[in-house]
């Protein structure tokens, strides 16, 4: 992926998470635990949506796959970080590094897309109630999902390129848990204003073109909701799109704690935190939204747990 004459770096030295020595027992034990619950809830939700009928709906369609880029969004720095944990082995390869930073910037953006397109899913449900499986059809759902996919593909792959031509002269140290972007240009001893107008290019592009979808959406909802002429209407709009806001919230919060808060002294610590934030925090917490807040999704559970006690009799 690259050659001898661009850099003389082997390999990258992540100094992880700001806490103290004695403490990382502790935090690798916490974070084993949420890394876990969030491969376990996920795909307790890819199972509950493949075996119930009742949930083969474009709702949960997209909502199996935003699992499973949770799951892959997650998994793409947390090993790596409990490994580093467990052995103080800081060390990541130049190639581990640039393809673990190619992963998590495809499922980052997947991940934006994904809450733009369910957005609009939630808009056509309540403005559009009798014409939801018409307008989205098997065929539009596949479209929406490949697109997706093909945008983040396109756009991680244009950052792993583009930082594939970066030289790396003798610092190699990485103030991070996992390869950033940003923190690997800090690094470089070549021009990066390439790499730099890509970030805000791309990266702009994608965030405010999602952002848009789900801001739009929701106006056009919360219009709708407005003309609804009882409580309990209102109501049952708010319940179904409760779970989704809640989700968004959660990962455009934490996005614009990120780029927007002042930087301080601190401010490699605060971008740490924030990392933490919608790479552990956010894709656990999911699983326990959608279930918690969904009766269809709590509906398929016990239908689960109800065969299983009797197949086990």
């Amino acid at each position: 992926m690259r050659g001898d004459n661009q850099s003389s770096v082997s390999e990258f030295l992540l100094l992880g998470l700001p806490i103290q020595p004695g403490q990382q027992g502790m935090f690798f034990t916490l974070f084993l635990g949420m890394y876990l619950t969030t491969v376990l809830g996920n795909l307790l939700i890819i199972l509950l949506i493949r075996l119930d009928s009742r949930l083969h709906t474009p709702m949960y369609f997209f909502l199996s796959h935003l699992a499973f880029t949770d799951v892959s969004f997650s998994s793409v720095t947390v090993p790596k970080m409990l490994r580093n944990m467990q052995t103080q082995q800081q060390s990541i390869s130049y190639v581990g590094c640039i393809t673990q930073l190619y992963f998590f910037i495809l499922f980052g953006c997947l991940d934006n897309f994904l809450l733009a397109v369910m957005a609009y899913d939630r808009y056509v449900a309540i403005c559009h109630p009798l014409h939801y499986t018409t307008i989205l059809r098997q065929e539009l759902c596949i479209f929406l999902l490949a697109g997706s996919w093909l945008l983040s593909c396109g756009s991680a792959l244009s950052h792993t390129i583009l930082l594939a031509q970066v030289s790396f002269c003798a610092d190699n140290i990485i103030p991070h848990f996992f390869c950033d972007l940003a923190a690997l240009l800090k690094l470089s001893c070549s021009d990066t204003s390439l790499n730099e107008i890509l970030i805000f290019a791309v990266g702009g592009l994608i965030i405010i073109l999602s952002f848009t979808g789900v801001l739009v959406s929701y106006i056009h909802i919360g219009a709708t909701v407005l003309r609804f002429p009882s409580i309990k209407g209102i109501r049952k709009a708010l319940f179904t799109c409760g779970s989704h806001l809640s989700v968004v919230f959660l990962f455009y919060g934490t996005i614009m704690v990120l780029y927007f808060l002042p930087s301080s002294s601190n401010s490699n610590n605060k971008d740490t935190i924030a990392s933490v934030m919608y790479t552990v925090v956010t894709p656990m917490l999911n699983p326990f939204i959608y279930s918690l807040r969904n009766r269809d999704m709590k509906g398929a559970l016990e239908k689960l747990l109800t065969r299983e006690i009797l197949f086990s009799k």
